[in-house]
């Protein structure tokens, strides 16, 4: 099983789901972690492109990327005309991405995370580290919870990131935890914002 499985056949459904819920609510905790000046931003996981849709219209230039087809779909269908470059790329290579060779002042991954395995979260982080500015930041949501039936996902905790976000030279600068905003008890979030450590 891959972590973008169970995602095409419900995509329709799950960008209602993504797009129910605004960028401002779902990103509160971190936005004053933003750029006000226009910036790039890579947004990993991007879905039906709510972030990135939010983050075009404040005049940053963004790149999706969104591995699974159906939900690349939603995004072009629901915010067509923005100005959102989308891409095809996968975790935890970001071939793709990398072999364009820009660097970017934020990189998002929101509910991302928790489809890599072990031995696939070191690779990312290296890849993460190596796409940002100099100044850029890392912002990411971590999902806890059980699994829901026909996905794939992996127990994701705050120290461990943190852990691998310092072996690439990246110190964590924010961290939180809050509840779910689609009602389930059973499932927490953390936010994380890494940046490069220069001292």
């Amino acid at each position: 099983m891959r972590g973008t499985d169970g995602y095409g056949e419900n995509a329709k459904t799950l960008a209602e789901q993504y797009e129910s819920i605004k960028f401002s609510d779902v990103h509160r905790d971190v936005l004053h972690l933003f750029p006000d000046n226009p910036s790039r931003i890579l947004d990993i996981g991007a879905g039906s492109g709510r972030d990135a849709a939010a983050l075009s219209a404040k005049g940053h230039k963004v790149v999706a990327v969104e591995p699974t087809a159906e939900l690349r779909g939603e995004g072009l269908r629901l915010h067509a005309g923005k100005a959102i470059e989308w891409v095809d790329d996968t975790l935890p290579d970001l071939s793709v991405v990398r072999n364009q060779g820009a660097r970017y002042d934020v990189i998002m991954l929101t509910a991302v995370w928790m489809h890599l395995e072990e031995a696939e979260r070191s690779i990312a982080m290296r890849h993460l580290a190596n796409l940002m500015e100099r100044e850029g930041r890392i912002i990411m949501s971590l999902r806890h919870g059980p699994v829901p039936a026909r996905r794939k996902m992996f127990d994701v905790s705050t120290a461990e990131t943190i852990a691998l976000a310092a072996a690439v030279g990246l110190r964590c600068i924010h961290q939180n935890e809050r509840d779910d905003m689609l009602g389930r008890s059973e499932v927490k979030w953390s936010f994380v914002c890494l940046e490069p450590n220069h001292s």
